[in-house]
């Protein structure tokens, strides 16, 4: 079998017919901006990746406007697409530049035949100029070198599957499918070019695309100004990209885009995408101007959703800190909305965490902020995706959603239905290790890492540099009632012990005032117990009122009136059993080193999750006997 170049198929593209999987070859580099064998031209593209351009040919013209799409790229590093090497283009698109020229795009090919296998240029291809149609060689070809392949027809014949032959121009070029039309309101038509043929030498263009994550406007001030944005992520069957209005363009298109709605998009600035802010894969981002438009599409119900590129929980310890990554796990377990204040702007936002877990056996925390902190129900253990999350070395590694990331709940896909099948089968036994807490920081409420008292003695936590975390269900056996009290500063913010002027007045020394009165503090001294050992517990204000069932300031109140009835909270408060999440340090006093324990976090026993612990536990160990 021989391998025929696709005959007049350049002048056929060029002339905007449909041309089905030509066969090209890379030809000798012939001009002085091509480099070496490769017959390359890397192109700059700031922060993005080189765009590789080549001089091919047809047998019959040369055309020097092909660009490899940057997924292509291996091929010329690799040097496997290098001079006289015979290619077969299975995807092309062609974009027309600003200055009116226009370049093919190579979104996809193969290799038929490696240059040492074709040994030469095949046949005598002259430049194409648009407009002229095919030109041929009026020279004939010279006589073959011994032992290489015999010219046929203009055509150099090599082992290898036969390709189309091409005459243009001519009407025998076969619809591989028609492209995709969308009317002005003039009546004239717009050709529909796929996501991942854009690059920054376009000037005319224009997308169908889905919204699959649409931002909230954001403001932002500094010594150049004022001005607002927001961001949307666009998806089509060929890749996704990133797209941001600014201001004027901000107040247009922000009520009229909506999120899962199609759209056709048109002109707009194509620039290098900054990966710091975005795990969209795509070298390039569209920003919108003056000339953008955006018209509704009701016909495209077959356009992907969300495209995800998940990463195991169990990777998320080696992947470098503020990396933007896709997740999906099982939530495991999640913590009430709490509130903080931003520095930033002093504006008060809601926050709340939630606990991952995977096939990996491995649990992440990751924090949701805002509406969506607010809104979310995790009482039913549902599958969370999420889409461009930021990695944080906070507490080991845990993760945040960035206001341009997308969470979905109970997605429709196969990673999710995989991903339930297994924890509601094993999954949920397991006794999952955190990343997020088992080093340098807690996970607050989060059930994690969980130890008996003697085995967090045993593996030494808190001997370390920094503080450990783990949960454990133990009983209150002892509680030190002597010292348990004080009197602190009144202060919302101080919690500083007051000194008792003796004159109906309270000195805080932090604050330097005297106050008419007081609030009463505690750091209460606990011992707990489990089956195999005990641990002395240090519980500061809300887990001492946990533990005793009563507010600092009536039990301040009790032991000044009531001595007796002060005691028996202490006596009803014993032989309780509780869930606590403990942090141990080891910390000199007087040049003594001790491990100080101190409960972060107290909450009855969750005696579902428990049995399941045990359960697992009974079976890690008929394993190892």
């Amino acid at each position: 079998m021989s391998v025929q170049l696709s005959e007049g198929a350049i002048a056929a593209i060029m002339q905007g017919e449909d041309v089905s999987k030509p066969v090209l070859q890379v030809i000798v580099s012939i001009f002085r901006y091509l480099l070496s064998q490769s017959n390359t031209r890397a192109i700059a593209t700031g922060n993005g990746p080189p765009r590789y351009r080549m001089l091919m040919s047809d047998g019959v013209n040369t055309l020097s406007s092909f660009m490899l799409a940057t997924q292509l790229n291996s091929l010329v590093e690799e040097e496997r697409l290098v001079a006289h090497c015979i290619c077969q283009v299975n995807k092309f698109y062609v974009n027309s530049l600003k200055d009116g020229r226009r370049v093919v795009i190579l979104m996809d090919l193969n290799v038929l035949k490696t240059a040492d296998k074709v040994g030469g240029n095949i046949g005598n291809p002259v430049p194409y100029n648009e407009g002229q149609g095919q030109q041929r060689s009026s020279a004939p070809a010279a006589n073959p070198a011994p032992g290489k392949p015999q010219q046929q027809n203009g055509n150099m014949s090599v082992a290898g599957p036969a390709a189309p032959k091409y005459h243009a121009p001519s009407n025998q070029f076969g619809k591989a499918s028609a492209p995709n039309l969308l009317k002005t309101p003039g009546g004239s038509q717009v050709k529909v070019v796929p996501i991942a043929s854009l690059n920054p030498y376009q000037s005319k263009w224009t997308i169908c695309a889905r919204v699959t994550q649409k931002g909230q406007i954001r403001t932002w001030s500094n010594s150049r100004g004022e001005g607002k944005l927001f961001s949307i992520e666009l998806v089509d069957e060929s890749g996704e990209i990133r797209a941001t209005a600014f201001n004027d363009q901000a107040d247009k298109f922000f009520p009229l885009i909506e999120l899962n709605k199609v759209y056709y998009f048109s002109k707009g600035t194509l620039k290098s995408a900054n990966k710091q802010y975005t795990a969209v894969k795509n070298d390039y981002e569209i920003t919108f101007t003056s000339e953008t438009s955006v018209v509704p599409c009701d016909d495209a119900q077959h356009l992907p959703s969300v495209q995800f590129d998940f990463v195991s929980i169990s990777d998320l310890e080696n992947t470098p800190k503020d990396s933007i990554v896709d997740v999906i796990g099982i939530c495991k377990s999640y913590e009430d909305v709490t509130k903080i204040i931003v520095r930033a702007n002093n504006r008060e936002v809601s926050k709340r965490n939630v606990h991952l877990m995977d096939t990996s056996g491995k649990l992440v925390t990751a924090t949701l902020w805002g509406n969506e902190a607010e809104q979310f129900d995790g009482s039913r253990q549902p599958v969370i995706a999420i889409k461009g999350a930021r990695v944080s070395d906070f507490g080991g590694r845990s993760l945040s959603v960035l206001s341009s990331s997308t969470v979905i709940i109970n997605p429709d896909s196969p990673e999710a239905f995989k991903l339930r099948g297994w924890f509601d089968s094993e999954g949920q036994l397991l006794e999952c290790t955190s990343i997020s807490d088992v080093r340098g920081g807690p996970a607050a409420g989060a059930n994690t890492n969980w130890k008996t008292l003697f085995e967090a003695k045993a593996e030494n936590l808190g001997q370390g540099d920094r503080a450990d975390y783990f949960s454990c269900v133990g009983t209150v056996v002892h509680l030190r009632k002597e010292n348990c009290m004080y009197q602190a500063c009144p202060s919302q913010d101080c919690n500083k012990k007051v000194i008792d002027q003796q004159n109906g007045l309270y000195r805080c020394e932090k604050c330097d005032r005297e106050f008419p009165n007081f609030k009463y503090r505690m750091m209460l001294l606990v011992t707990i117990a489990d089956c195999l050992e005990y641990q002395w517990v240090t519980c500061f204000q809300d887990t001492a009122e946990f533990i005793l069932g009563q507010k600092a300031a009536f039990l301040g109140e009790l032991k000044e009136k009531n001595e007796q009835a002060f005691e028996e909270v202490f006596q009803n408060a014993n032989f309780n059993t509780y869930e606590f999440r403990i942090r141990v340090k080891l910390e000199t006093y007087n040049d003594e080193s001790r491990i100080k324990a101190t409960a972060v976090d107290v909450k009855p026993v969750n005696y579902r999750e428990y049995s399941k612990r045990l359960i697992a536990s009974i079976r890690r160990n008929a394993q190892l006997g």
